[in-house]
């Protein structure tokens, strides 16, 4: 499959269509694909939706604002028939009209492989065919292909076809021409024009002849002035100007360049900095499944039972506890998050990030597209807001659990700011489509971490010592009973260890993956898991659901309530 498109939402396009469209209907495709490559008309801009339309007979809303440039829509074209036919396995039987290989046309036009490569950049379309030898593949070219580039490129074919390679006396008489024309002022573009009208040949021709002299005689070189790649750090203060508010106009001309080498040093800048933001996401079987702007409004449309009704009993204030300063205390005036909003929400953040993966899977670095990229950023910080929304409502979860594991010697922020940090990342690692809450899930990460980061020596120690009154003030133990705490603690770790023994080994494996048990890994995803023990995420996720469901029954006869186990 090709992979130099122009324009990434095409390599979507192709993927879409190669996973799913059944193999009539990519020959079809590729047909309809040829028909608009045929139709499109220099100078002019076409939108995606309308391209779309004409090639699947689907109309997206997705991408309807995208409009693309005529030369780039049909070089992409031209690469979706290709990747059409290939997927199709296309067979050289099943065609009526005969069929030119690239050899065949080189005698038919007594040209060489090069210029039936150059042709094909220039608009003759080509099919991947079956080899009838195996499974390879080779590309061909349709007759009735040929006689339409034919007419489009008569002139073109006609001085391609009276082409023969360069004589050493030749070359040596267009070096010597160049060289008066360039001292005259013409540029390399300028003299590689002259001396192709002057001389019959093609102007590519003798641009690449004059580029091979310079490049091999440096010395006697006929164009040393011409401009020198820009350096790496050039680049970067070049896209830091642009971040600052100067123009492109002001920049190329302080940088001598061309306003257009600015912008695609820009767009390339710019494109290594998407490439560097962070998108993991919890996956989820909803996503795929959006295919129009209208699904997707669905999808992260707040649920009337949420978006309309009163606050929940859960959404509620809370009353502030004693002793709390000022900035701890301004925590528990935002609301908590009800179930439903919570999924709402850690559902909207993923698929967001998920939308940005797949843009920034078929974003081409070489020429990436603006629009797509602004698409991609836009949906990240989007993503960050609805983060932020989750980790404000559970930071009095962290300050609550950070209190009891204050001891003597130790900074009650600090400790808030490590569990912070426990906290961020327990939000972008749950898998919200299990069904259990975050805050259990969270506490867990949070306690995971204080055990990792607090000695054990330091932690029982520092029970039998009197803490400072100051400390007391700002960290006041509101359990009954510290040593009945701590035997309840130990004694639900056993049981829970026991229950965890009653399970199968690869349940028991999973569970101890899924929740990070045993503290030497973080929670794994189920696709993590799935890639570790060799199945399938939806099979690690049936056999999740049934290791709870047996853990919770072991429970219910024991008549213990664990809410680790509560979904």
């Amino acid at each position: 499959m090709n992979k130099d498109y122009q324009n990434p939402i095409f390599r979507e396009l192709r993927d879409q269509q190669v996973r799913y469209a059944p193999r009539e209907r990519k020959i079809e495709q590729a047909d309809r694909s040829e028909e608009l490559h045929n139709e499109i008309q220099d100078g002019l801009e076409y939108s995606y939706s309308n391209i779309c339309y004409f090639i699947t007979e689907f109309k997206t809303e997705i991408y309807e604002e995208i409009q693309m440039p005529a030369d780039s829509i049909r070089h992409d074209l031209q690469l979706l028939i290709e990747d059409f036919t290939e997927s199709a396995r296309l067979s050289p039987a099943e065609v009526t009209e005969k069929i030119w290989t690239t050899k065949e046309l080189c005698e038919r036009f007594h040209v060489v492989g090069k210029t039936i490569s150059r042709w094909r950049r220039t608009g003759l379309i080509g099919r991947k065919f079956l080899s009838p030898s195996g499974g390879k593949r080779y590309v061909g070219f349709l007759d009735h292909s040929v006689n339409t580039f034919l007419k489009k490129h008569a002139e073109q074919i006609k001085r391609s076809s009276r082409f023969s390679l360069l004589s050493q006396e030749e070359k040596k008489n267009l070096v010597e021409q160049a060289r008066i024309l360039a001292a005259n002022g013409l540029s390399q573009t300028e003299t590689a024009k002259q001396l192709a009208a002057m001389t019959g040949r093609s102007a590519e021709t003798v641009r690449y002849t004059l580029q091979s002299y310079d490049q091999e005689n440096s010395d006697l070189s006929i164009f040393p002035e011409r401009t020198p790649p820009i350096p790496e750090e050039t680049r970067k203060q070049i896209f830091r100007s642009f971040l600052d508010g100067e123009s492109l106009k002001g920049i190329a001309e302080r940088y001598a360049r061309t306003p257009g080498s600015i912008h695609r040093i820009i767009a390339k800048e710019r494109a290594e900095q998407i490439m560097d933001i962070p998108l993991d996401y919890m996956d989820s079987e909803e996503f795929p499944l959006v295919r129009s702007r209208k699904q997707e409004e669905e999808l992260l449309t707040p649920p009337q039972e949420f978006s309309q009704s009163p606050v929940s009993p859960a959404e509620r204030k809370q009353a502030v506890p004693h002793g709390l300063p000022p900035y701890l205390a301004g925590l528990y005036e935002i609301p908590l998050l009800s179930p439903e909003k919570e999924r709402f929400l850690f559902r909207k953040m993923n698929y967001m990030k998920y939308k940005a993966s797949q843009l920034r899977d078929t974003l081409n670095k070489e020429y990436p597209n603006m629009a797509v990229m602004q698409q991609i950023k836009s949906l990240y910080e989007q993503s960050v807001a609805v983060k932020n929304e989750i980790l404000l409502a559970n930071l009095r979860l962290v300050v609550s659990i950070a209190k009891k594991h204050l001891t003597s010697g130790m900074n009650l922020f600090e400790l808030i700011s490590d569990g912070n940090i426990s906290l961020i990342r327990a939000v972008e690692k749950f898998d919200y489509s299990l069904g259990n809450r975050f805050s259990t899930y969270a506490s867990w990460t949070v306690m995971r971490n204080y055990a990792r980061t607090i000695p054990d020596e330091q932690r029982y120690h520092d029970r039998f010592h009197s803490l400072p009154y100051d400390i007391l003030d700002t960290a006041i133990d509101d359990r009954a009973n510290v040593f009945f705490e701590e035997k309840n603690h130990m004694e639900r770790k056993k049981q829970v260890s026991h229950f965890l023994n009653q399970l199968d080994e690869r349940e028991h494996n999973i569970i101890m993956r899924r929740y990070g048990l045993g503290g030497e890994q973080d929670s794994q995803t189920l696709r993590q898991v799935g890639t570790a023990l060799g199945i399938t995420k939806e099979r690690i996720r049936q056999i999740e659901i049934h290791a709870l469901s047996k853990l919770r029954k072991a429970a219910d006869e024991e008549h213990l309530e664990i809410p680790e186990l509560n979904r």
